[in-house]
């Protein structure tokens, strides 16, 4: 379990099932709340934010779809696992299609339950984890995250801005160490192509002979040390930047099939 109880409604109108499935979630850490139809569920999600919602689909009044939609429209982080007991998983996904997280059938084990809670919530970690890095990447690459307020700078910053939401290609230039890379990240997480790869490649880091199938990849037998088949730079950037660190260090033969590349796009 994570460092701190999930606070978890339990909907069920079988009573001696749901205090079976309550006391068992109960020794596993969870706090348990129960409810008995769906009306009662809607009463128990307007009072209270509930980690994780477990529902039997088939409820008298109000059904487990409508509490489901219900929870994620109010908590739309809320975890949502659906019990179905018609034989069938064709209900079960309906509803995970509406915002639920999985779904069990009965007759179950507690472990099986277990099995789907936890991993709906390691999904939900993990995607929460992956929100506040994006965020955290995009604090650090903001362009007024560029140190400078020089007048040159000031400009250097607008030009930035106009060129990030462009699809042309870029050239950078300035002396080693004047933050060219810092540059090219900043453009990239400021332009349309934010959400695929940043490819840095330093052009003068790498042997002539094999900077091209670095660039381009190559397949298995194409030269020596070629044992499998591997994609290149280029192909890794797909849909995000690519960006060539000294590209005016590679010989004049390669730069034209680069050119050609950049020309056709």
């Amino acid at each position: 379990m994570a460092d701190r109880a999930k606070h978890l409604l339990l909907v069920e109108d079988e009573v001696h099932l749901r205090e079976a499935i309550a006391e068992q979630l109960a020794d596993h850490g969870y706090q348990v709340q129960q409810a008995g139809s769906g009306e009662a569920a809607l009463t128990c999600l307007s009072d209270f934010a509930f980690d994780v919602l477990v529902t039997d689909l088939r409820l008298p009044g109000i059904d487990g779809s409508a509490v489901v939609d219900a929870a994620r429209e109010r908590y739309p982080d809320i975890v949502a696992i659906v019990v179905t007991g018609f034989g069938t998983v064709k209900h079960a996904v309906e509803a995970i299609k509406r915002g639920a997280s999985d779904f069990v059938a009965k007759p179950f084990q507690i472990d099986e339950l277990l099995h789907a809670l936890e991993a709906a919530l390691e999904q939900r970690r993990l995607k929460a984890e992956n929100a506040c890095l994006r965020a955290q990447l995009e604090e650090r690459h903001r362009f007024d995250a560029i140190v400078g307020k020089s007048r040159p700078m000031a400009r250097l910053l607008k030009l930035l801005e106009t060129v990030a939401a462009s699809n042309s290609t870029i050239l950078i230039t300035g002396e080693t160490g004047t933050g060219k890379e810092v540059v090219a990240r900043a453009i990239h997480h400021n332009s349309a192509r934010r959400t695929h790869p940043f490819v840095a490649l330093n052009c003068s880091a790498i042997p002539e002979r094999l900077l091209e199938a670095e660039l381009f990849g190559h397949v298995r037998g194409a030269f020596t040390g070629a044992v499998v088949n591997r994609a290149g730079r280029l192909e890794h950037a797909h849909r995000g930047t690519l960006f060539l660190d000294e590209v005016g260090t590679m010989s004049p033969a390669l730069q034209v099939k680069l050119l050609r590349v950049l020309q056709e796009r």
